[in-house]
């Protein structure tokens, strides 16, 4: 399979989809909850495209530059940019499409089964567990233990944001639950599948020197599924931070308690 058709047959149908029940929920008067709609979705949706495609790009050619995974030639179109075919940023680019509007078509579906009390415990539980996870992945890079290189990588790279949302609106996240982690979930393994009819049709590799040679179903590393994970975290979680109005009530206290300590 070429990595064009990969992302025509299992991302851009899927977003597809998604647009039609979008228009349809639409068509019914399904919306988000009133909680949600402290900002347009679609500028929401196209600004974490940008972060995706800035926040990615480096990295990712690092990955491919240092022969953590690569890719047929035959099976692109030959345009790269970099290390990196175009294929691979399109894949960031539409990635965060889909599991946006997935995302808010469960949120909308959901809505009922959203609320209870803030935890503020939860931001520093967040913060702790992220960090130190974030740690032990800065220790493996440095020691340069090969077999954990990918896997480092990743979470060197994915937690830093992760931790910072979690520091911010752990508690928000988890009133939100009922649509955040049935998407977080349920897109993880969808990904994970259809990277592994890749893997095993050619199409990209990951290279067995630089993993730790964990395969879920027999194909799939197991960094692989993580990385998956993780990428989906950061648009689930800043996606739903974003839109929740109880974020901008937040943001603006944090912003004035700023100001005054500034001006004492």
């Amino acid at each position: 399979m070429t990595y064009f058709g990969f992302l025509v047959v299992f991302i851009c149908l899927p977003i597809l989809a998604l647009l039609a029940l979008t228009a349809w929920d639409a068509r019914r008067g399904i919306a988000l909850p009133a909680s949600l709609r402290s900002r347009s979705t679609v500028l929401v949706l196209l600004a974490h495209v940008v972060v995706a495609v800035v926040y990615t790009t480096p990295w990712d050619n690092y990955l491919v530059a240092t022969r953590v995974w690569w890719y047929r030639p035959e099976l692109v179109v030959g345009i790269t940019l970099g290390y990196v075919p175009i294929e691979e940023y399109m894949f960031f680019v539409l990635q965060t499409i889909f599991i946006g509007l997935w995302l808010l078509w469960l949120a909308r579906h959901f809505k009922s089964r959203f609320g209870g009390a803030l935890l503020p415990s939860l931001r520093q539980y967040g913060l702790m567990f992220g960090g130190v996870i974030w740690l032990a992945s800065v220790v493996i890079l440095i020691v340069g233990w090969q077999s954990g290189n990918y896997l480092a990588l990743i979470l060197v790279w994915a937690l830093p944001p992760i931790t910072f949302q979690l520091w911010f609106g752990a508690d928000i996240l988890w009133r939100y639950r009922a649509a955040v982690i049935p998407a977080l979930l349920t897109a993880t393994i969808y990904l994970g599948v259809t990277d592994a009819l890749a893997i095993d049709g050619g199409t990209w590799t990951i290279n067995p020197e630089k993993s730790l040679n964990i395969f879920l179903g027999g194909i799939l590393p197991l960094e692989e599924f993580i990385f998956f994970f993780l990428t989906n975290t950061l648009v689930v979680f800043g996606v739903t931070l974003v839109l929740a109005q109880e974020s901008q009530t937040r943001a603006s206290k944090m912003l004035s308690q700023r100001t005054v300590r500034i001006g004492e």
